[in-house]
């Protein structure tokens, strides 16, 4: 079997994203017959249709979807070998490849990038941020060697090494009557403006959190999404809010007129994990995690000891 060149792969990727000839053509820097071609060239090496298409509208079938899936992985292969040749080329001998998630704590990324491993000296790291959903996967795909996650569920692909279990924050005004709490329960907070992160950041933190809510008899009054802590600080100041966040995220915002106070709730806490693929053989990887691990454990009371509640 023959494979796609690598020109063949992005145009059905870009066409699928863009569901339209034009705008592919233009990410792409050819014109729509050119494109036009390789799509038709692709589905014949194939012998797949992958689009539907008319002067109206292009879709993608269900066969096309599943091709594209697999077509970015397999680019971003190509682009991570070409990326780990140049880097090897220009004096790093490997190259760990680690995701991590928006929950991550800070101290937990400088805390990686001071991993010393003596049998890797020239080791690199190549960072990349999204979902911990989306950065699992890619640790399964084999597109990254390592991630930092939270709130994961459990997936027999992956190992789990949790590296930190801080409670999650609640950030309110300064005049709010439970900043008089030395740390807040769900029951303190019925009937209130709750600011969530949109489920889609961490659907197992998010539905965890509803089921608690539940079961302790509590709801909110009204219920806002957001995507960062910034976009809390409206919420709070002008609507009464109570944003769950993690503490970092509520560190940041709680300047002049917010501050943040713990969650004291056990089954609500951020759980942070280095994942790997549970098949995974890698002699570096291995080492970094062992590493990982004896480093975290010697500095993760100091630095959480330099974190004060803010007053």
């Amino acid at each position: 079997m023959v494979l796609p060149e690598t020109r063949l792969l992005q145009a059905a990727i870009i066409l699928a994203e863009e569901l339209n000839f034009s705008r592919a053509a233009e990410r792409l820097r050819i014109d729509q017959s050119t494109l036009s071609k390789r799509i038709l060239e692709l589905e014949s090496q194939l012998d797949v249709h992958l689009f539907e298409r008319n002067r109206q509208k292009v879709a993608v079938t269900d066969a096309g979807r599943r091709f594209v899936e697999e077509a970015q992985q397999a680019i971003a292969h190509v682009e991570r070998a070409v990326f780990s040749a140049r880097s090897v080329f220009g004096g790093a001998d490997e190259i760990l490849h680690i995701g991590r998630s928006a929950f991550t704590e800070p101290w937990l990324v400088s805390m990686m990038l001071a991993v010393h491993l003596p049998f890797h000296p020239g080791l690199r790291i190549q960072w990349s941020s999204n979902s911990s959903q989306e950065i699992a996967h890619d640790v399964i795909a084999g597109t990254l060697d390592l991630a930092l996650t939270t709130g994961l569920p459990e997936n027999p692909k992956l190992t789990c090494l949790k590296m930190a279990e801080d409670p999650l924050y609640i950030a309110m005004s300064r005049n709010d009557s439970l900043a008089t709490h030395r740390e807040v329960r769900l029951t303190n907070m019925h009937n209130r403006n709750w600011v969530l992160f949109s489920r889609n950041v961490s659907p197992l933190m998010y539905d965890t959190l509803q089921r608690e809510a539940a079961r302790a008899g509590v709801g909110s009054s009204e219920l806002h999404h957001v995507t960062g802590a910034d976009e809390a600080v409206p919420l709070i100041l002008d609507r009464g809010g109570l944003a769950f966040l993690t503490r970092t995220g509520a560190w940041r915002i709680a300047w002049e007129g917010i501050t943040m106070r713990p969650l004291a709730e056990e089954n609500l806490r951020v759980v942070t994990c280095l994942t790997a693929r549970a098949d995974s053989t890698s002699r570096l990887v291995n080492d970094f995690v062992k590493a990982a691990a004896r480093t975290a454990e010697s500095l993760r009371k100091p630095v959480q000891a330099q974190l004060p509640l803010s007053a």
